[in-house]
């Protein structure tokens, strides 16, 4: 295994980076709200970074998403780069990439998806969709989103009126075959998220009437993978605060970073955040490796999700009072850090699931 960059990789990571740090500022996040960053998005697919993800494969979005998680910044940059570019790259006909692929490339599109359920979308003989998903991740930015039917048959599905900067608002709309209302939904973190109900909502099924019956699973594989990484960089940058705090906050006459208990706490959240990052990586790597990578996938979720919400904690705690002020830069890596655990799914869930694939003997 060898996790080093690529030179292509590592200048996308670095570019990413770049412009993350001098657009998701803490100020520019604030007036933001719970909306989305438009000229921040802009930016992003000018430089040509959601594009160059069809050609760094998953462990280079996975660098890209840890920069992007790093600073917090809303965007829907994960979430469309692997339910979109990734997913119709992967799995789309050649008419479908042909077709679908330039607007994802450039940001006119933008797709989310509502996983992991499968069963709550049902598509019938006719090819009409219809269900409920209580929550998908920047629905409200999408204009589209893959959603899996009760047989994990992937369709993309237009919604109403989706865009960066222009988020559906109201109860939702009409798409051009059928159906699709996309209703607002607050959660923990500012994800620009929705409730998607289809009734009778035609989508385009992924890889035609050709389609693989692995398709659903490998597009959850990479997602998982994916923000794993956003979670990587969601706890390196609640960490950096906190190291930077508790270096100038003074307790009884010298910072309380020479304190052993806020070191050893630091140090703790230091190696959870290494552990979500290897695992993450090592994911990616056999991903793109064409290796069996699922159990590894499941290990990176869990480990996001389990050691994730602990590291957002210290980090919190790590401030004192500071870390309990809603307006705190900290709070919001603590927002999001507690988002992403119940998005990748409980720790129990993700162990069973993990146990399941070795007792059936699917476990590379």
């Amino acid at each position: 295994m060898d996790f080093t960059p690529t030179e292509e990789q590592g200048a996308a990571q670095e570019l990413a980076a770049r412009i993350f740090g001098d657009l998701a500022t803490h100020e520019r996040l604030a007036a933001a709200g719970t909306g989305t960053d438009a000229e921040l998005w802009k930016a992003l697919c000018a430089a040509g970074l959601p594009g160059a993800v069809e050609e760094i494969g998953l462990l280079g979005l996975v660098l890209l998403a840890e920069e992007q998680g790093r600073v917090t910044a809303q965007v829907p940059f994960a979430a469309s780069c692997v339910f979109g570019l990734l997913a119709i790259a992967r799995h789309g006909t050649d008419e479908q990439r042909e077709r679908l692929l330039p607007g994802l490339r450039d940001g006119t599109a933008v797709a989310t998806g509502a996983f992991p359920p499968v069963g709550h979308v049902r598509a019938g003989a006719d090819g009409l969709l219809a269900g409920t998903v209580e929550w998908v991740p920047w629905l409200r930015d999408a204009t589209h989103v893959l959603v899996p039917d009760q047989e994990g048959t992937l369709w993309l599905v237009p919604t109403a009126d989706g865009s960066v900067g222009g988020s559906v608002g109201g109860s939702g709309g009409a798409s051009a075959g059928g159906s699709v209302s996309v209703e607002p939904v607050e959660l923990t973190a500012p994800w620009a998220a929705g409730r998607l109900v289809l009734d009778g909502a035609r989508g385009e099924r992924i890889g035609g009437s050709d389609a693989r019956g692995d398709a659903r699973a490998d597009v959850l594989e990479m997602a998982r993978v994916v923000f794993a990484g956003l979670q990587a960089g969601v706890c390196a940058g609640s960490l950096a605060r906190a190291v930077a705090y508790t270096s100038v906050r003074e307790q009884f006459g010298r910072p309380l970073s020479t304190h052993q208990a806020v070191q050893l706490r630091a140090a703790d959240a230091h190696m959870d955040t290494e552990a979500i990052r290897v695992t993450a990586y090592e994911a990616a790597w056999r991903h793109d490796e064409g290796l069996p990578a699922a159990e590894h996938a499941l290990t990176a979720a869990w480990w996001a999700s389990e050691a994730g919400k602990r590291v957002v904690h210290a980090g919190q705690h790590l401030h004192g009072g500071m870390g309990a002020d809603l307006d705190h830069p900290v709070h919001r890596h603590f927002l999001w850090g507690r988002q992403l655990d119940a998005y990748l799914g409980c720790g129990t869930e993700l162990l069973a699931e993990l146990g399941d694939l070795i007792a059936n003997g699917e476990a590379s």
